[in-house]
């Protein structure tokens, strides 16, 4: 009997009610896609090992380190594996065919992270090929890639076109996963480096260690560091988390400009609804007159304004949530290049539900103090 009490008073008023419904929603929807983007920022951060830490050069990212330096920090006391991925930069076909691609040395660099999930057959005839490459699972549902099927990528770092043959798609094991990418032998670059550019040549991106005890990483980074101190090319090494942090601080101010939109759609809605409660209330002041000469008390009545509150934002939350899931895989259609993790997480979708929450408490917090201190003479009085 109280719920259809709370549900006919919410609803008294069909257009009002609804629009507000829809406003509720469209927040919520509005607040779940920008928390997602926010995660999706970090999800590199997420994915990134514990027990892998990255050496790139001291000075910038843009200068490579020279190959032989592999075996060098292979002898370093710690090390238990060590692999090194190139940054090549091509694009497929067209410029806005943007992916991450990189030269890698395979068989070490899979066995580093084996989140990259592949058939053995294809990992097999990936290790055999030298001009082969493997795609994520993603990339190739975008282009709509086979096994087999040749991947002629144009160089932008490297000049020149590219062919490739595409020997596997990996699944990524985690949700954090990239399946976005596409790696392939850092040896078939090397060699036309040799042939067009020898001064590139013989050089990689970063190195990609792994060490045995995830506690050892500041003695062994340091150890890495002092072997290449005073070198022509010195070293920087820091966690994977630490070196994906890196990147998501470079956009520190659009992920705060994302949150600052957050909060404000926050607030423009609790007004909304705050604004659709005051108008309900003053209509029936006469209605909360009457509850209070048949006795019914302060904490009557405030439940009985939250409750329609609550029954709006609730109808609006859900919507919203709802809403999320679809309006997101169209999103990805356009940012999955740039954003190649995006998954509505638990944290989200509680927020949302912390948001719709808030919003009905917030907004009905005016109303119920209004109807509280109003006098039943002066609430019969103005209606009269």
């Amino acid at each position: 009997m109280f719920w259809k009490l709370l549900y006919r008073n919410a609803f008294r008023h069909k257009l009002r009610a609804l629009l507000t419904v829809v406003g509720v929603a469209v927040a919520v929807l509005a607040f779940g896609l920008l928390s997602t983007l926010v995660d999706a920022w970090y999800a590199g951060v997420s994915a990134a090992a514990a027990n892998r830490l990255v050496i790139r050069h001291a000075i910038s990212l843009t200068f490579s380190l020279p190959i032989a330096y592999m075996e060098k920090i292979r002898a370093v006391d710690g090390v238990k594996a060590v692999s090194h991925m190139t940054w090549f930069g091509g694009v497929y076909i067209d410029r806005k065919n943007f992916f991450a691609n990189f030269a890698v040395e395979p068989r070490s660099f899979l066995d580093l992270y084996p989140e990259f999930v592949l058939p053995e057959d294809q990992r097999s005839g990936f290790l055999k090929d030298r001009r082969g490459c493997v795609a994520g699972r993603g990339l190739a549902e975008r282009f709509g890639w086979k096994v087999g099927d040749t991947v002629p990528l144009q160089g932008t770092i490297y000049p020149g076109d590219w062919p490739m043959t595409l020997r596997g798609v990996y699944q990524g094991r985690d949700k954090s996963t990239d399946e976005n990418q596409l790696f392939f032998h850092w040896d078939y670059l090397n060699e036309r480096l040799k042939e067009r550019f020898p001064r590139r040549a013989n050089q990689a991106g970063i190195f990609v260690i792994e060490i045995a005890h995830a506690e050892e990483a500041p003695a062994v980074a340091g150890a890495v560091d002092a072997v290449f101190k005073n070198s022509l090319a010195e070293t920087l090494t820091e966690t994977e988390r630490a070196f994906q942090l890196g990147f998501v601080t470079m956009s520190e101010a659009i992920l705060a400009a994302i949150r600052l939109v957050s909060l404000l759609i926050i607030g423009i809605i609790m007004a909304v609804v705050a604004n659709t409660m005051i108008m309900s209330v003053r209509e029936r002041m006469h209605e909360f007159a009457v509850f209070k000469t048949l006795g019914y008390g302060a904490f009557h009545l405030a439940g009985l304004i939250l409750g329609e509150s609550l029954v709006i934002c609730a109808a609006g939350g859900a919507l919203g949530i709802a809403g999320t899931f679809p309006v997101l895989r169209v999103l990805a259609g356009y940012v999955g290049n740039i954003f190649p993790v995006l998954d509505i997480t638990p944290t989200t979708l509680g927020l949302d539900v912390l948001a719709a929450v808030l919003v009905a408490l917030v907004a009905a917090a005016f109303p119920i103090r209004k109807v509280i201190a109003v006098r039943i003479v002066d609430a019969l009085g103005r209606v009269g």
